[in-house]
């Protein structure tokens, strides 16, 4: 099973409630915070609710 690394490259400020509790969920809480995740579908519904504000790419 593939891992994914995802990076917060925009700030959560001003952001909805639902937003920063996904980032935080992935372990993302400042700008330039950087997590390893399972790629399965669980992450990729995170992933896309939070897509304009990290950078994903495979490990």
């Amino acid at each position: 099973m593939a891992n994914l690394k995802i990076k917060l490259v925009k700030s959560l400020n001003g952001r909805s409630e639902k937003q920063i509790a996904t980032a935080n969920s992935l372990g993302l809480r400042k700008i330039g915070d950087m997590t390893v995740q399972p790629d399965n579908a669980c992450t990729q519904g995170k992933i896309k609710l939070v897509s304009h504000l990290i950078k994903v790419t495979e490990e």
